[in-house]
């Protein structure tokens, strides 16, 4: 689907642009705040559009409310933020059998270069390598993009 406001699809992963965010009930400012975010670049996803207000989910399924100007194009994602492993490879090509470049634990925040399909180059403070791509959350199954 298309969204009816910015044009872009819903759902789609976005990322947080500021430090803090204000979670709405509603999509007004008359609408009480339900949580706040305090973690630029967190991966969120679209999931309703109204006027210049984009209804989040995150990853543990919170939802509510916030002013558009407050989300980035820009993509990201956590390492399997569902996963009880203690860490997960990163390697330095797609694939994998190549050699490990890192291990990241999970929730640990990535900025997400590209996707293929099956893997994504990732980036982050010390590493940059290429994960598996249904171990991120902020990026659709099968997802490709550069």
């Amino acid at each position: 689907m298309i969204g009816p406001v910015s044009g872009l699809p819903v759902p789609r992963y976005v990322s947080l642009k500021a430090g803090k965010v204000y979670v709405r009930a509603g999509p007004t400012k008359d609408h009480p705040v339900l949580y706040i975010y305090r973690r630029a670049s967190e991966p969120v996803e679209v999931t309703a559009e109204y006027d210049n207000w984009r209804r989040i989910r995150d990853s543990e399924g919170s939802e509510g409310w916030v002013w558009h100007s407050l989300l980035s194009g820009r993509r990201t994602a956590l390492v399997a933020p569902w996963s009880k492993e203690s860490a997960l490879p990163i390697h330095v090509r797609a694939g994998a059998g190549e050699r490990m470049s890192a291990r990241l634990e999970p929730k640990v925040l990535v900025e997400v270069r590209k996707c293929d399909g099956n893997w994504c180059r990732v980036e982050g403070d010390g590493f940059d390598g290429f994960i598996e791509q249904e171990r991120l959350w902020g990026v659709y199954p099968g997802e490709r993009f550069e």
